[in-house]
């Protein structure tokens, strides 16, 4: 008696995964729509400002000196001198070594085309932060008697910037909220929680100019002027906010 084989019925494994893989993706779809539609909160995007009104207790004096010879040598040595007096002044005038240090130190030489030779010149510049406001016209005097022979700058700066900066950001964002508040008011709406907070604050500070220069106090110095127009500071911070709707 022969025994009869049973052929099993083929299983299409391709079109098994052709459907798996449709489902998955089917699976995905609807997932990324409820993602998606679950992000689609009602918001609104806007910049608030914040500006602090400071007068500055300190200023930082850019001075600058060079001298220009034949020998480098020689042009140097006479800056090194100049250098030795600046800090012999300040250290007599009571500025403390932690308020002054040198910014630039150049020493080049050009060629003089008419008389056939070279010249060199050397250069410096020392950045002094005096706190005390009242000094300036004596130590600007002083420096220009030692060899000091320009003002290359002042900056205005407050002990406090800090606790300032931190004042502006604050009034940033109120005045962000605030005015997301006045655009929703007419839609019956409310401002809900941040979504993003972008900060768009540049550290700049505009300066208030000083008066005269350090030639002309020279000149006359027993006269009593005021050369320093001190002014305020003005601290801006910009901020972008996007706030959820309710």
């Amino acid at each position: 008696m022969k025994s009869k084989i049973q052929k099993c019925p083929k299983i299409n494994y391709l079109s098994n995964s052709k459907n798996l893989i449709l489902v998955v993706a089917l699976f995905l779809a609807i997932a990324l729509q409820a993602q998606e539609t679950k992000l689609q909160v009602p918001q609104i995007s806007v910049t608030g400002e914040g500006k602090v009104k400071v007068e500055p207790d300190q200023v930082i004096i850019n001075v600058g000196f060079q001298n220009s010879g034949k020998d480098a040598k020689e042009v140097k040595s006479l800056n090194d001198e100049v250098v030795d007096k600046v800090i012999k002044f300040l250290k007599k005038s009571g500025i403390p070594s932690t308020d002054y240090k040198t910014k630039n130190v150049n020493l080049y030489k050009s060629y003089d085309y008419e008389k056939k030779k070279y010249n060199y010149q050397a250069s410096q510049s020392i950045s002094i932060t005096l706190k005390d406001l009242s000094k300036y016209d004596e130590i600007t005097t002083g420096l220009n008697d030692v060899g000091v022979n320009s003002i290359q700058g002042v900056e205005f700066k407050s002990s406090k910037m800090e606790t300032y900066e931190r004042e502006a950001r604050k009034k940033a964002m109120e005045n962000a909220k605030q005015k997301a508040a006045d655009y929703v008011s007419v839609l019956g709406q409310k401002v809900g929680k941040a979504l993003l907070i972008t900060d768009n604050s540049q550290s700049y500070y505009p300066q208030p100019m000083y008066k005269g220069n350090v030639m002309a106090m020279a000149s006359d110095a027993s006269a009593t002027r005021e050369t320093l127009a001190v002014g305020e500071i003005e601290i801006n911070t910009n901020v972008s906010v996007t706030f959820a709707l309710e």
